[in-house]
């Protein structure tokens, strides 16, 4: 499925460079000791700018909604459908999401509740991007 390539910029170059070396990095506050995700230049929790750095996190997670995109309107994903679009919640803070096409899942097949890790895509010659898969035990 065609995957949208990241620019990453001076805030986001951190997280990407640790995707394209295979780990997941999210940002940390220091001050209040939370995790965030979405990237963002000050934290969520405290709004302190200067204490937030980066965290390597697991990878591990698990799928609480999916649904499937069956006339979706984005022209490089058309040809792909129906696909998945699923919600993990990190098992390190389930407050924080991603969204994952679930590689290796057949649309309509997403098991909520399943447990998924972090998988790393090409998208491009120098770019990786973190997707989702379910655990095999879990299929």
């Amino acid at each position: 499925m065609p995957k949208l390539i990241p620019v990453p910029n001076e805030l986001t170059k951190p997280y990407w460079d640790a995707v394209n070396s295979r780990k997941l990095l999210i940002q940390y506050c220091s001050d209040c000791q939370k995790l965030q995700y979405p990237i963002n230049p000050s934290c969520y929790h405290c709004s302190q700018a200067t204490s937030l750095g980066w965290k390597e996190v697991e990878g591990k997670g698990e799928i609480i909604a999916a649904i499937v995109i069956e006339d979706g309107r984005l022209n490089r994903r058309m040809p792909d459908q129906p696909y998945n679009l699923a919600v993990i919640s990190l098992d390190e803070d389930p407050t924080i999401n991603f969204y994952s096409n679930l590689p290796g899942t057949e649309p309509y097949k997403a098991p909520i509740g399943a447990k998924v890790s972090v998988t790393f895509e090409e998208v491009s010659p120098d770019q990786l991007i973190p997707e989702w898969t379910v655990d095999i035990k879990e299929v």
